[in-house]
């Protein structure tokens, strides 16, 4: 399929799916949070930090990712008063304190946190060198490529396909429902952090998530762990396929940038990413820095 067809039927499809769900998204904010019900069963919860999904069934509660401990309280009491389950599992999508430093609210609350091998060295690691490991709650259950487990009526499937914004990033599918919390591997409309000191890489991030998009399908929604201003954390492939190019350009402008003698400071006064303007405001030094480095040693 040609590429502008791609985009095309893509929107179409997401804004078919917009239109189909109306009747059934409901949102619920407070000063500074809110969820948002994608079904009856799951939510996303938004405040400060990366995304949170919860899903609830028969067998208790299952949490993906945890901001920070006031944000992640904000969240438990909001889901206590909603209904009365107990807390099943907590998953971790990546190691980062904006969707891991609240996992330390849960620690009374359910016996198991789950995250990639990778993601819970990271945390240890980070934690022992800014002398916090009394405020982590760290995984106690790790996986290398594949998980997943029945939870009530749904099945959670849990993928790796290699290092990435980091070298630990997860996908949780709730597979009938078809919707895929992709963490920090999305950034859309916004400029990533590409945590280089974790593993990442911007090469390996595109081949990531071109296996993303073979694995799942074009009615799957989802949810990415943080947008720029008046974009959605919630999308179609389109989403995934619009930060594919845009990692592509980023690759692409440094290495010409590189061929033409310039320096890494003449690469960072940049403003925009050629190919991808939609990508706007603070950050662009992030990517661009990663990819020079990243360049650089190969």
């Amino acid at each position: 399929m040609q590429r502008r067809q791609f985009l095309q039927n893509s929107m179409f499809t997401l804004g078919a799916l917009s239109l189909g769900k109306q009747k059934i998204l409901k949102a619920i904010s407070a000063d500074e949070w809110k969820i948002t019900m994608l079904t009856d069963d799951i939510g996303i919860f938004t405040e400060k930090g990366g995304t949170i999904a919860f899903h609830y069934s028969k067998d208790g509660i299952t949490v993906v990712d945890a901001q920070f401990p006031d944000s992640a309280q904000h969240l438990i009491d909001e889901l206590k008063k909603r209904k009365d389950l107990p807390f099943r599992l907590l998953i971790n999508t990546h190691h980062h304190g904006d969707h891991t430093a609240g996992n330390i609210d849960f620690k009374d609350l359910l016996k198991r946190v789950l995250a990639h091998d990778n993601s819970l060295a990271n945390q240890k690691r980070v934690a022992v060198a800014n002398h916090s490991e009394d405020k982590q709650l760290y995984p106690n259950q790790t996986f290398i490529r594949s998980w997943n487990e029945d939870i009530g009526n749904e099945k959670i499937a849990l993928n790796y396909f290699g290092a990435a914004h980091t070298d630990g990033d997860s996908i949780i599918h709730f597979e009938k429902a078809n919707i895929a919390h992709v963490g920090d591997l999305v950034f859309n409309r916004r400029h990533p952090f590409v945590d280089r000191s974790a593993g990442a890489s911007i090469k390996s991030w595109i081949d990531v998530l071109d296996q993303a998009m073979k694995k799942y399908d074009n009615k799957t929604i989802f949810i990415c762990g943080h947008s720029g201003n008046n974009y959605d954390v919630t999308g179609s492939e389109e989403m995934l396929f619009a930060f594919h190019d845009y990692l592509g350009n980023v690759l692409k402008y440094v290495e010409n940038q590189m061929k033409a003698g310039k320096s890494k400071e003449e690469i960072l006064k940049a403003t925009e990413i050629p190919g991808s303007p939609q990508w706007q405001g603070d950050g662009i030094e992030r990517p661009l820095t990663a990819a020079y480095e990243e360049l650089s040693a190969t």
